[in-house]
């Protein structure tokens, strides 16, 4: 439900200090949680953290699991994955206590907004809330209630406008004894027909910083202070955000953190806010350094021909030939995108397990960072031909592009190749990619990062003794391979009963969301790979760059202006995931029946349908999926199935998976790329009434367009393919300027075009590639719903991975050669 995936912030502190008294013991209690937490990345506490934690016993009201919660607030931990790891820990009555506030808390979901008007018009102001049952509205117009109908409801009507309605507004929103207030506000009205100024314009009046937080440097250890007074009346209240997440306990002028860790580095701005106004801040960003011996002092001894000793001390930083690092200003991205390739129903070599579960979590990982992500699984030779050429189509100057392939591969005379689906028993390089090609057309759009993560074995091909000559590349000190293995050696898989992971991706997961440059976080990885004892001596990380600037994939993306190219790029990637629109059929039965669709993948989604509706007469009653067209992957056997894991969605399963309000049936399409016409099937509804013993029949034919992927047509070849034998794979096809698949025949709208420049100029929907509240989220199914029949539907499923601590497990023996399949 929506409230559960709010973040532990958004609890009150009457309900945080409660919580916290449950969790303050040493059996069952903040260790435990801290431990439970770690399962993902972002919320794992460092050792300083959890001593941070202890220490708060030395103080007469300090409580470690109430730091605990604030550190899990600030890194926007949601409410869901805290009850999830509450009963991982079987604190029942934690869980029980959550469960239960939750559900009694009043959370405001619709805030009134400020509205200018002419006399005589109709101004509506919306306040709406979740909370228990039963929620009372109020509103008062200053200090005086209005009463009647209207004022008793979440919208208040004012109807004709008239000077006696300006003013300022408020709702209370109450439950008892419980009660929350809206926010103010303001009702103007507009006298002149000329063009009205703005509610609040930039130079507030009433309210003024007169101090700003200004950006700084520290070292872990420190004490980072912040300071941003202003003046108003009413007097000025105060709200810190840090990477634009709400810190609930800092609500002061004067943000102060003891003991900063690298958790806290990233940008920093104060809300200004009282009665009637609000203003925000300058952002300030902060940079938090490892301590060490390069903040002491330099001593430069000159001898000189005349053996005269010189001495000159320069303060940290200062030294002539040691130039101060860029600040976390000067490095960011012009965009992200990614494409992941997963590749696993080869047709004349070994089956692959691990790929649909690692494109599945790296997808997850990549989009909380901000990266448009196109995710593939099962691709021939064509679709990943023409599946890169739209991919290098999304890259501009200063983009950061990553490529992951996970599937099978192999390296000659130092070019990587990664094998398509369809390659046959002997393949050579004219079957296959070769990843230097690539990255030569990369550096043509003069990228920012250029990241390249080859999940496959690096053994060489003895059938290929051609040496490809891949084009010149460029000196630009932004390129950055990880191996998942070293030269002439394999990669393996974990297969497991429930989910098969590769062993690279296990221990990438664990550092990936890490804010540190792209080089040491793999270093980190390849660490930890060396103490896995399964794969000592098998199988290495081995990372090639020469990446001169301190490039992280967590770099914030800064655009000066939304210039055609990104408008395309924005444009591009949001046409690769549109899925259809929740339907509704009426059948002559009486029946209502609702099909929905969900992203597993780019090129694969979920069908599902729901009876929503049937006359009491009718006992039983299910609708069915049948007549697919050939192009599609569906597997009959599994089609129209009670449960997501029956219908074959393994990437996508979750242990105590909430049942929804209404049962449901899925289909699981796959190949989606290679759809060549709008999508058609028939849904064949069965029924029985309860005075009759034989079932009934009703069809009906839906067709829902081109969903996901299969809108960029990656069946079709893209350009004339040149073969010769020094260069295997020719991506000359990527030059041909003003020409994609994206323009061809649609675009989000339906509308037929055949030009780049028409997505340049026409693209009006703005994809950032995520946000706080979007892209930031979980990879769990988007679901398409309608607001009028469910409000709040249900998330499908979420992910689930072969935990870390289960990959260093002394289970797992070379022994059992079962176990591990090379890639």
């Amino acid at each position: 439900m929506e409230e559960w995936k709010r973040s532990i912030g958004t609890l009150s502190d009457e309900i945080l200090i409660k919580l916290a008294k449950m969790l303050d013991n040493s059996t069952c209690g903040w260790r435990q949680l801290a431990n439970a937490v770690s399962e993902q990345p972002k919320f794992r506490c460092s050792e300083r953290e959890l001593t941070s934690c202890s220490l708060q016993v030395l103080t007469a009201a300090g409580s470690p699991a109430r730091t605990m919660l604030t550190l899990l607030a600030e890194r926007s931990c949601s409410l869901d994955f805290l009850l999830h790891c509450l009963r991982k820990m079987e604190h029942q009555e934690a869980v029980q206590f959550l469960t239960t506030a939750v559900a009694e808390q009043i959370q405001i979901t619709v805030q009134p907004q400020s509205q200018e008007a002419a006399p005589g018009s109709n101004v509506v102001l919306t306040c709406r809330a979740s909370g228990p049952p039963g929620l009372g509205y109020q509103w008062f117009k200053g200090k005086q209630e209005i009463l009647g109908e209207s004022g008793n409801s979440s919208e208040l009507v004012l109807c004709p406008l008239s000077p006696t309605h300006q003013g300022h507004y408020i709702c209370r929103i109450s439950h008892g004894e419980k009660f929350v207030f809206s926010k103010w506000a303001q009702v103007r009205l507009i006298i002149s027909a000329g063009c009205s100024s703005s509610l609040f314009p930039g130079s507030v009046s009433g309210l003024h910083i007169i101090q700003r937080p200004q950006s700084q440097a520290a070292s872990e250890g420190d004490t980072l202070v912040l300071e941003c007074t202003a003046e108003g009346n009413p007097p000025a209240q105060y709200e810190w955000y840090h990477n634009k997440v709400p810190m609930p306990q800092q609500k002061t002028s004067s943000l102060r953190i003891p003991c900063v860790t690298t958790a806290h580095r990233g940008e920093y701005t104060c809300k200004v806010f009282n009665l009637y106004h609000e203003v925000w801040s300058s952002t300030a960003t902060v940079t938090i350094g490892p301590s060490s011996v390069t903040d002491a002092s330099w001593v430069e001894v000159d001898r000189g021909l005349e053996s005269q000793e010189v001495h000159k001390t320069y303060l940290p930083g200062t030294h002539p030939l040691a130039s101060s690092p860029p600040s976390a200003k000067d490095v960011y991205a012009t965009d992200k995108v990614a494409l992941l390739i997963g590749n696993m129903n080869y047709i004349y070599h070994t089956q692959l397990c691990a790929p649909i579960s690692d494109v599945h979590e790296l997808t997850n990982l990549l989009r909380q960072l901000d990266f448009k992500v196109v995710s593939l699984l099962d691709l021939n030779w064509q679709e990943m031909h023409s599946a890169v050429t739209e991919f290098l189509l999304l890259l501009d100057k200063g983009v950061y592009g990553l490529l992951y392939f996970a599937g099978h591969g192999y390296e000659n005379y130092g070019n990587s190749f990664m094998v398509p689906i369809d390659a046959p028993v002997s393949y050579t390089s004219e079957h296959c990619l070769c990843v230097q090609n690539i990255l030569t057309k990369m550096q043509e759009k003069k990228t920012g990062l250029n990241v390249f993560l080859l999940d496959m074995c690096r053994k060489r091909n003895p059938h290929d003794d051609v040496i490809v000559q891949p084009g010149l590349l460029k000196v630009t000190a932004n390129i950055v391979f990880g191996y998942a293995t070293c030269v002439d050696a394999e990669a393996y898989e974990v297969k497991r009963e429930d989910v098969s992971n590769g062993i690279f991706i296990n221990f990438l997961k664990q550092r990936v969301c890490e804010d540190e440059k792209v080089t040491v976080m793999l270093d980190r990885v390849a660490e930890d790979m060396g103490r896995c004892v399964i794969t000592r001596g098998r199988q290495a990380l081995e990372l090639r760059s020469n990446l001169s600037e301190r490039r992280s994939l967590t770099d914030r993306i800064q655009v000066s202006q939304c210039s055609a190219s990104s408008s395309a790029r924005n444009l591009q990637w949001a046409i690769a995931h549109v899925l259809p629109e929740s339907r509704y059929l009426q059948f002559d039965c009486g029946v209502k029946v609702q099909l929905g669709f969900a992203a597993e993948f780019s090129n694969v989604m979920v069908i599902y349908t729901r009876i929503l509706d049937k006359p009491d007469e009718i006992v039983s009653c299910s609708a069915q999926l049948t007549d697919f067209p050939e192009d599609v992957d569906i597997d009959l056997k599994k089609s129209n199935q009670e449960s997501l894991l029956e219908a074959g969605c393994l990437s996508l399963i979750k242990e105590e998976l909430p049942s929804p309000e209404t049962h449901s049936l899925y289909t699981h399409i796959r190949s989606l790329q290679r759809l060549k016409r709008e999508l058609t099937f028939t849904i064949c509804l069965h029924y029985t009434y309860s005075n009759m013993d034989e079932e009934v029949q009703e069809r009906q034919q839906v067709t829902v367009g081109k969903p996901l992927v299969s809108k960029l047509n990656l069946h079709e070849p893209r350009a004339a393919h040149v073969s010769s034998a020094s260069s295997s794979f020719s991506l000359d096809s990527f030059n041909v300027p003003g020409c994609s698949s994206f323009g061809e025949d649609l675009s989000l709208t339906g509308t037929a075009s055949n030009t780049w420049s028409h997505h340049a100029q026409s693209a009006s929907v703005s994809f950032t590639g995520g946000s706080p509240t979007s892209s930031r989220r979980a990879n769990v199914p988007e679901e398409t719903d309608s607001p009028e029949i469910l409000d709040n539907p249900r998330p499908l499923v979420a992910s689930k991975s072969l935990p870390h601590s289960k990959v260093n497990d002394s289970n797992y023996k070379f022994s059992d050669m079962y176990n591990f399949h090379s890639y």
